[in-house]
């Protein structure tokens, strides 16, 4: 260990996109290494190369085998631990790069969106001694038959996370594009500002809901293991977001942010069948293909018939309606219907549990606004509604300057 600590940093797709910002993060890593630490430095692929590896996948065919799509999707990483690592050797910094299993990662077998079951991190540890600074390809582990299995989008995070855990490093860097975590998307609202610190509570919730920051999966093992992160930018040296336990004060604020959810689509099953236990056959069947569901929808029985309606992922839209095609044969429900014109809007903050009077705020402001909502869902800390996609922005932007987000406040939460 160096004379100052571990440091586990991540650098997103963005992060390392084109050769020169490749080399913006080796001489990153350099300043540190100089600084006295030990670093294990998570990355993504380059920019855009899964989406395109995806889309070479689904060319040549549409239903590609999950363990083949994995054997693919892993070569990204890999790509772009190699090219860091010399990098890092022109600048004379010692380094090497390894792959997830190389890495010691061991997960389950469920491929495109495998858990990490264990880390026995003895190669980490060895490269360390050697004086390397140790690139890890992020987003992939060895699966119970021996095969690499991807963690799901946003699986580099997980990565680094499950690492600094698995490291007890003194520290976990998340490095992307933006300079920490906004009140809302700066791209989709001019006046959203960036927090200095956010719970793990209010930072699960706004990847679970849309935020594209960071994984959800990533935040619930950060927290769960009381693991410390910020995130920050790779393309300055502002101080980014400490993402933590809730800290006094942090209730003050009603409302920490919004989030915008473009990746839903709305399923409905017509005519179903009212009697008890048509429900729980529905959505056990669901359940049965890993397909996850959010908001759901019960209208009130007519004539001895429902409807149902939920949300799922809209790469899961297809498995789910084959999936519910069957269910509706076998109950005798009506038809099957999906739309995905639809988008989820949310606000989040810890500070809304003693504060009432929340959700007729965000209801009046989308009223206004002549937005009509079709599905609701609340948690402890979140309401989201179900719009139109084509006011999702208007949707955002309105409640951010309903809930005073831009304004700065004199006191940081």
């Amino acid at each position: 260990m160096g004379s100052k600590g571990l440091i586990v940093q991540k650098y997103g797709g963005s992060s390392v996109a084109n050769v020169e910002r490749i080399r913006n993060v080796a001489r990153r890593i350099a300043s540190y290494r100089k600084k006295g630490y030990d670093l294990v430095v998570v990355v993504s692929a380059l920019g855009d190369t899964t989406d395109e590896l995806i889309d070479l996948a689904h060319a040549i065919n549409p239903d590609p085998s999950p363990r083949e799509m994995d054997m693919l999707m892993a070569t990204g990483e890999q790509a772009s631990s190699a090219l860091l690592t010399m990098a890092l050797h022109r600048l004379g910094i010692k380094a090497v790069a390894l792959t997830g299993p190389q890495s010691g990662i061991y997960t389950d077998g469920d491929y495109t969106r495998a858990k990490i079951v264990n880390i026995i991190p003895k190669r980490i540890h060895q490269e360390i001694a050697r004086g390397n600074v140790v690139i890890v390809a992020g987003f992939q582990g060895l699966s119970p038959e021996g095969d690499i299995a991807t963690l799901g989008r946003g699986g580099s995070d997980l990565t680094a996370v499950a690492l600094a855990h698995a490291l007890k490093a003194d520290l976990c860097e998340i490095f992307t594009d933006v300079d920490g975590i906004f009140t809302a998307d700066p791209r989709i609202v001019k006046s959203a500002r960036k927090l200095d610190v956010i719970t793990y509570d209010e930072m699960l919730e706004l990847a679970s809901l849309g935020a594209q920051v960071m994984q959800a999966r990533s935040i619930e093992v950060a927290k769960k293991f009381s693991v410390p992160l910020i995130v920050r930018s790779s393309l300055n040296n502002k101080p980014g977001t400490l993402i933590t336990e809730e800290v006094e004060g942090m209730e003050g604020a009603v409302v920490r942010g919004v989030s915008l959810d473009k990746s839903q689509a709305k399923v409905t099953i017509s005519g179903v069948p009212d009697r008890p236990g048509i429900a729980a056959s529905i959505f056990k069947e669901i359940s049965k293909a890993g397909i996850n569901v959010d908001v759901i929808v019960q209208n009130v029985s007519s004539e001895g018939k429902t409807d149902i309606s939920f949300t799922v992922n809209k790469a899961d839209l297809r498995k789910t309606l084959e999936v519910l095609e069957k269910v509706r044969r076998k109950i005798k429900a009506d038809k099957v219907t999906a739309d995905e014109d639809i988008c989820r809007v949310s606000i989040v903050g810890v500070g809304m549990r003693n504060h009432p009077g929340v959700a007729a705020t965000m209801f009046e402001v989308l009223a206004k606004n002549k937005i009509n909502i079709e599905m609701i869902s609340t948690s402890e800390i979140s309401i989201s509604c179900i719009v139109k996609a084509r006011y999702g922005a208007k949707a955002v932007n309105a409640l951010h300057s309903a809930f005073g987000l831009g304004k700065k406040r004199k006191k940081s939460a």
